[in-house]
């Protein structure tokens, strides 16, 4: 008797499992057409990578950060500063900075959604440079952004041409403090 209640309780638990298991799936892709997410971001102050994190739950995706071989310190951003490191960038539009990492398989991404805080009205330039590492045909680009104040401005303009192949949507400017439920809807916007 012992062994026959054993038996029923561990089926048990394992349908119960596999059921879970199938709704956690059926979430992530829910709406969305596309087999794998990634939620790629640049994060000057911590700002972005707060925002990126929110949105990856909400999408399920992997969590990828872009670092800079060299991380700006406080001086570098000063954007008051016509000499310092972002001023610079942002001021040649053919500068790439160097990045210290790399997604490992790329090519298994469907979708990509790429976080940054705005500069000058538009992604800053390490943004072109990880789109340009990679052969982005067929992929779906989606930026987001961070800002105090200043809208997504000539973003998708800019980064265009370093987004070769892929279908670059139009990107939407966020608080860091944006809900799951906002970014859900502005998600769901893609696909319906």
């Amino acid at each position: 008797m012992n062994k026959i209640l054993l038996v029923l309780t561990a089926m048990s638990l394992s349908i119960s499992l596999t059921a879970c298991n199938s709704k956690k799936t059926s979430q992530k892709t829910e709406g969305n057409t596309m087999n794998k997410t990634l939620v790629a971001y640049f994060s000057a102050t911590g700002n972005t990578a707060k925002l990126a994190k929110t949105l990856a739950s909400v999408v399920g995706g992997d969590l990828y950060e872009i670092q800079p071989t060299q991380p700006y310190t406080s001086a570098d951003l000063d954007w008051r500063d016509k000499k310092s490191r972002s001023s610079v960038e942002m001021n040649n539009k053919s500068y790439r900075p160097a990045i210290a990492n790399k997604v490992d398989n790329m090519e298994q991404y469907d979708t990509i959604y790429i976080g940054f805080p705005i500069w000058w009205y538009v992604a800053p330039t390490i943004i072109n440079t990880f789109l340009e590492q990679y052969n982005l045909e067929g992929k779906t680009i989606i930026p987001f952004a961070t800002s105090g104040s200043s809208g997504i401005g000539n973003t998708n303009a800019e980064l265009k041409n370093s987004c070769k192949g892929a279908i670059l949507k139009n990107g939407k400017r966020f608080d860091s403090n944006a809900s799951a439920q906002e970014l859900k809807k502005w998600v769901e916007s893609f696909y319906n």
